[in-house]
């Protein structure tokens, strides 16, 4: 995203399915929040799963990759009523903001059975997925108990839509673009079929290439292979 200059604020839009959040915006969104202020810092944390276990008697054991854990993302959002960042201090307090805040990330919806799935928006940040905690500190109040101030801290853990997911995990795709390096003894059709299961795909894949000649493959060199058209992925 290229950068305008132009403020932009911290976004969050709510959907009642994973689909509907991996696809929609503004105005396909069930609600929204926008925050007050944005933040000066958000944390991303990526976690690769290990398995575990040494065998008797040995002084050691290599670490063996089970499963990539999901990204978490922490925000801290600023809730403020005494007038420091609009100069229009309010008599009433922050909580029923809070609250409503709160129910957007969390609150059990009956038509889902389920919390809102969320899609963040700040500048080049994009994030899919849930809120997991949420941590609320009043920190000034009004005479009479009011909170008229609060930090809301929010960790959201990602999600994948599934039939993404199922798409990126499959290595066989056809609806992601691959690429492979010719080994000796690799033709076109051969590699298309290792690709999309179908051989019949070397003249498009020719074509996506610019290669003169399919047959003449060097060894060593890479070729691509892109997304099938439906047209061309039915013929």
């Amino acid at each position: 995203m290229a950068a305008t200059g132009k403020l932009e604020k911290m976004l969050i839009l709510a959907f009642a399915s994973s689909e509907a959040a991996e696809r929609g915006g503004v105005f396909e969104a069930k609600d929204s929040f926008e925050a007050l202020i944005n933040p000066e810092t958000y944390t991303l944390e990526y976690k690769v799963k290990t398995a575990e276990g040494q065998g008797p008697g040995t002084s050691g054991a290599q670490s063996k990759f089970a499963y990539i854990l999901p990204q978490e993302l922490t925000f801290d959002f600023l809730f403020d009523n005494t007038g420091l960042i609009d100069d229009k201090p309010k008599t009433d307090g922050i909580f029923d903001d809070v609250n409503r805040f709160r129910d957007l990330l969390t609150k059990y919806r009956g038509d889902s059975h389920e919390p809102y799935h969320l899609k963040l928006v700040w500048g080049n940040l994009v994030f899919k997925g849930r809120a997991i905690e949420v941590g609320i500190t009043y920190k000034l109040f009004n005479p009479d108990g009011q909170p008229i101030r609060a930090i809301v801290r929010v960790k959201f853990q990602g999600s994948i839509e599934e039939k993404k997911r199922i798409s990126l995990e499959d290595s066989h795709s056809p609806d992601l673009t691959h690429r492979r390096t010719v080994k000796p003894g690799d033709t076109l059709p051969f590699l298309c079929f290792e690709v999309y299961g179908d051989p019949r795909h070397y003249l498009y894949v020719a074509a996506f290439n610019g290669f003169d000649d399919f047959r003449a493959l060097e060894v060593g060199s890479p070729v691509l292979f892109p997304p099938l058209p439906k047209a061309v992925a039915r013929s």
